[in-house]
């Protein structure tokens, strides 16, 4: 057996991404919420002819954050698809800087390489817009890397309504890195995995991310279908839910990986806010 599975990695490493545009429009513009950060906004929205062509996401004390420009007008028109795909998923330039927070890289660095692929297929398609929105300035030493590199296979689950393949999406949306306190370089996930507690700051005044652990204080008292339309942007009330959250990506997202998000999301131990 043992001999069989060593055999399946070397095909695995072998084996060549699949690329696959049609996917990775829809993981840009569904779970993975990229235009949540680097599409500019206006007074009554998301700016869509603008789409993917950065802005300013967060301006604090230890960083001003700016996502860029991701359409072929941008820089990543110099950059190959192995070249973006790394910093997409291990946060590194082509010129070898870090890129900052908030890009999520704790959680990327699970996207597989066949939805990798996809999503670099997808960015090289969009219209090109011209546009600088400016470079982010960091107050705070950035750790030198993200983790050690990735060289073997990243496959991702069989696709379906199972904890696994929620799993998954919820680390392609990186739901965790925003719904975890945060600390200077990144979530804390020892003590605080899912339990909440990081501020946003925006036009409509400051957010606190809710807990998402099966507690009182998270999502214990709400249904299946609740939570659905949480993630949608809709209380059960009625009432819409305050940004950033990526409502209309997510609203977007198949009935599938929704219920296979929210079976995930039932799995979380319950664990009072901090």
């Amino acid at each position: 057996m043992r001999h069989a599975v060593l055999g399946l990695a070397a095909c695995l490493l072998a084996a060549p991404a699949v690329a696959d545009v049609e996917r990775g429009e829809y993981l840009v513009q569904t779970v993975m919420g990229c235009g949540n950060c680097h599409t500019p906004i206006g007074p009554t929205g998301f700016v869509m002819e603008m789409d993917l062509t950065g802005r300013l996401v967060e301006d604090l004390e230890v960083f001003r954050a700016i996502a860029p420009n991701i359409t072929p007008a941008g820089d990543i028109a110099d950059w190959s698809d192995e070249a973006l795909a790394r910093a997409i998923r291990e946060g590194i330039r082509p010129d070898g800087s870090l890129i900052g927070p908030p890009m999520p890289f704790a959680a990327y660095r699970s996207i597989s390489d066949d939805d990798l692929a996809s999503i670099v297929a997808y960015l090289r398609t969009v219209p090109a817009v011209e546009s600088d929105p400016g470079t982010s300035a960091y107050r705070i030493p950035l750790p030198p890397v993200y983790g050690p590199p990735i060289t073997e296979a990243v496959v991702a689950p069989e696709p379906g309504v199972t904890v696994e393949y929620g799993e998954y999406l919820v680390a392609l949306g990186h739901c965790m890195e925003c719904h975890s306190p945060q600390t200077p370089t990144g979530p804390d996930w020892g003590n605080g995995f899912a339990r909440g507690g990081f501020e946003f700051h925006g036009p409509w005044g400051t957010v606190i991310s809710p807990n998402l652990t099966n507690h009182p204080d998270g999502l214990s008292g709400y249904s299946d279908e609740d939570v659905a339309g949480l993630l949608k942007g809709t209380r059960p009330s009625g009432e819409p839910m305050l940004p950033p959250m990526p409502y209309p990506y997510l609203a977007a997202m198949s009935d599938a990986d929704m219920s296979a998000i929210v079976m995930y999301l039932r799995t979380i131990p319950g664990q009072p806010d901090l």
